[in-house]
């Protein structure tokens, strides 16, 4: 039996779309990007645009460039740093002995 749905199957726009309906691709440029681990990415620029320096490497996240032998080197990635390193970098020694003294002494209720 027929269900009376004469668009069964299909959906708005569905159906072979070329370059007639679409109209012409614009020019591009394919450009290789070797990064330090040694992956090779190769995106499309439109012809007429600025290719950057550098380009990040799906693979491994680091910096890629155009020049195979001469990769850009990877970022350098910093500890995960405690409060107590953060206050060790503002005050010496000295100054934290004090502060201790001195909270030690209202503590101790003889400021």
């Amino acid at each position: 039996m027929a269900s009376g749905n004469a668009i069964r199957g299909s959906r708005v726009g569905a159906g072979p779309m070329g370059e007639a309906e679409r109209g012409e691709s614009a020019p591009r440029l394919r450009i290789s990007f070797w990064c330090s681990n040694g992956h090779e990415t190769v995106p499309s620029f439109a012809s007429d645009a600025q290719v950057p320096e550098t380009w990040d490497c799906p693979r491994c996240g680091f910096p890629a460039g155009q020049d195979r032998d001469n990769p850009p080197a990877p970022p350098r990635t910093e500890p995960y740093k405690t409060h107590l390193a953060y206050v060790r970098e503002r005050r010496s020694d000295a100054d934290g002995e004090a502060i201790l003294a001195e909270a030690l002494a209202k503590l101790r209720g003889e400021i």
